[in-house]
């Protein structure tokens, strides 16, 4: 069992990476001479996502006009599907997700963020949440002293038990940023126009008791570029196939 559909969030304003790259959305910020989107596209294309929906905002212009050159293959090339979903006004995360679940076709689409890299294994995620019958499965990160990041703790067969907060960690599992969701799920849900989806649907949802939230815990690379360090982190680590 596999995602085939993945929707990446890339509309968002990048200011806290603004001294670094001050002309660029923060998706596309150069890693070693290519933008940092495409070494998430070409991670989740090797895991077997065959569409993706970008979901646009700030600057989506530049971004449209980079993938549909530069991922305008020939015909021999393994066929992979872009559409965008494009934000007239700011929606918050959640607003964006939903705005393109229209546009989704498969009955679970994985969800990511256009600047982290968070090398899961879609096929495992995909198992987990059909098992659980998830309205949203989360890919969770373990890391030790942190505190950037809020902590997610887990009950019996992985179900999410509590959000918590940000602060000083000495070790704790992150929201790592990527989700298996069913759009239609999110569809159906009363909420407004403009909602974050941690916040108003995971958290919000959680608290009600009227959502199945799980966490599948998966360990391996994960960069987010959102402040300069981690920019710098990802020259280091990140080579051009």
């Amino acid at each position: 069992m596999n995602i085939r559909e993945a929707i990446v969030l890339a509309g968002g304003l990048g200011t806290r990476l603004r001294s670094a790259v001050p002309d660029l959305p923060k998706c596309m910020a150069p890693v070693n001479g290519k933008p940092f989107i495409a070494y998430v596209i070409d991670y989740f294309r090797a895991q077997g996502i065959e569409k993706f929906i970008f979901s646009l905002g700030y600057m989506h212009e530049v971004i449209r006009q980079y993938l549909d050159t530069q991922y305008a293959y020939p015909e021999h090339e393994p066929a992979t599907a872009f559409s965008y979903s494009i934000e007239d006004q700011p929606l918050g995360t959640g607003g964006a997700i939903r705005l393109a679940c229209r546009l989704a076709t498969e009955t679970t689409t994985l969800v990511l963020n256009g600047d982290t890299l968070f090398k899961v294994q879609p096929s495992q995620m995909a198992a987990f949440h059909h098992a659980h019958g998830a309205d949203c499965t989360l890919a969770l990160k373990p890391m030790t002293d942190f505190d950037r990041y809020g902590v997610v703790t887990l009950g019996n067969e992985g179900r999410v038990t509590h959000f918590k907060e940000k602060q000083f960690y000495h070790e704790g599992l992150i929201n790592g940023g990527v989700y298996a969701l069913d759009p239609a799920r999110l569809l159906a849900a009363r909420l407004p126009e403009q909602f974050s989806f941690e916040k108003d649907w995971l958290e919000q949802g959680l608290l009600e008791g009227n959502r199945k939230i799980y966490g599948i815990v998966q360990d391996d690379y994960f960069i987010d570029i959102g402040i300069p360090a981690d920019y710098e982190r990802a020259q280091a680590e990140l080579l051009p196939v």
